[in-house]
């Protein structure tokens, strides 16, 4: 089976809470992840790849929209009740290939607004299949956070469905995959934002069987990314059994870095949980230090990348709308209102390109990249501390753990990067007043 149109599929596979060092490809060398590993091998791994933001509906945003969180209007972590707002109306990634001729449609978690006025099928989606907010228990699909009632949570376009005792990561990727064989014949963008390994942390037994060697919170980790790495396998064996694999984009990464947080079960119970891995970089999840930001990420179009280029670009989510777009048309976007870029032409060329300022703002913390160095101001080590570096400087190359601040060796090289970061700032402020005057 063939499809009558030269445009690429495009398949986004999107880990939740994932660290830079979780993956086989990225040197994790207790457990593995062979469909991964292969998606790696097939194309491009990107080593030096970042989310907008260290939390997940921000960083979902950005993906989505090719714009920093506070221009997409989501800044922080959204609630769960079913009155919750999210994303504003704009352009997205879905309706853009929607007005391209696309079939569109989203497996597992949205993120963007419980409230079903924000869902998928109001920001561009065909089809959903998921949960609208944050986390569900895996076997049962409630969410049992915050102060209200446990909220039953998985839809099928807007009706609720029930699929208890059947496990959600399992569920999500065979949803997925029977989405690619219904649209064989037409161009298709299909978003699988798996909710693995985020909390709380549930795996069959058959997985946690393979991984009794390792210790308890390393278990749990290995067990939920191995069942989302067979998901992932469910997936690319859909493409490559319809002939389809070879002209489609896939790419996948991780909302942001690996969780610290405190998890909380449905009894109430508080269970400190460490088994993620940043592979060696300072922070957690909710951090601006690389730990919290910089994501294991994968780019693979065998028509049209060259396997196994060095990977050396230095991108972030807002840049996956332009280069998905790029790929599409055959030209850039335009479109002045995204913040991305384009990275195709460097993907192609295996180039790192020219060096390019990324920024960040997370709750008070505030981060800037220019080529190797970084400066950060009011950084914190994860969602749960307070600020363990009021001002500082990093060398991305020598140390890339940011182990050596550096801003009294190289003051004006720092002055001169914190006074950008600030005049950021300043620019995120004012998109904020935007909306509030829209």
């Amino acid at each position: 089976m063939s499809q009558t149109t030269d445009r690429p599929n495009v398949v986004v596979i999107y880990a939740d809470d994932l660290g830079w060092g979780d993956l086989g490809c990225f040197g994790a060398d207790d457990f593995d992840t062979p469909a991964l590993d292969g998606l790696a091998a097939s194309g491009v791994r990107l080593p030096q790849w970042y989310s907008n933001s260290p939390v997940c509906s921000p960083s979902r945003a950005s993906l989505l929209t090719g714009r920093h969180p506070a221009h997409a209007g989501v800044e922080a972590i959204l609630g769960g009740t079913r009155r919750t707002p999210g994303l504003p109306p704009q352009p997205t990634l879905a309706s853009a290939l929607g007005e391209r001729g696309y079939a569109t449609g989203i497996f597992g978690k949205w993120h963007l607004g419980a409230d079903p006025a924000y869902g998928p099928l109001h920001r561009g989606f065909d089809e959903h299949f998921g949960f609208r907010a944050g986390c569900v228990d895996y076997y049962s699909h409630i969410y049992y956070w915050g102060d209200h009632n446990p909220i039953h949570d998985l839809w099928e376009d807007e009706d609720e469905v029930w699929l208890n005792g059947e496990y959600l990561t399992t569920v999500i990727a065979r949803r997925a995959a029977e989405f690619i064989e219904r649209n064989a014949e037409r161009p298709f963008f299909c978003y699988v934002p798996f909710n693995a390994p985020h909390y709380p942390m549930h795996a069959p037994e058959e997985y946690m069987a393979q991984f009794a060697h390792l210790p308890a919170g390393r278990r749990m980790m290995a067990a939920m990314v191995k069942a989302m790495d067979d998901g992932v396998a469910t997936i690319l064996d859909t493409l490559d059994r319809l002939g389809l694999r070879e002209n489609t984009i896939v790419f996948m990464s991780s909302d942001n870095g690996p969780s610290i947080e405190e998890r909380n079960w449905l009894d109430g119970e508080e269970i400190s949980y460490d088994g993620g891995s940043a592979g060696g970089l300072r922070g957690h999840k909710g951090s601006l230090f690389e730990g919290g930001i910089r994501v294991p990420a994968v780019i693979s179009w065998p028509a049209a990348i060259p396997a196994g280029a060095p990977g050396e670009v230095v991108g972030c989510m807002s840049d996956v709308v332009p280069t998905v777009l790029e790929a599409v048309d055959g030209v850039a976007p335009a479109d002045e209102t995204i913040d991305g870029r384009s990275l195709l032409p460097l993907l192609r060329s295996g180039e790192a390109g020219p060096d390019r300022w990324l920024f960040w703002e997370y709750e008070g913390q505030l981060a800037a990249r220019l080529g190797r160095w970084k400066v950060v101001l009011d950084a914190c080590e994860s969602m749960q501390v307070d600020v363990a570096v009021p001002e500082g400087l990093y060398d991305l190359v020598d140390d890339p753990g940011e182990r050596h601040e550096l801003s009294r060796t190289h003051p004006d090289r720092f002055r001169r990067m914190r006074e950008e970061l600030e005049r950021w700032a300043e620019r995120c402020a004012a998109w904020r007043g935007e909306s509030l005057v829209g």
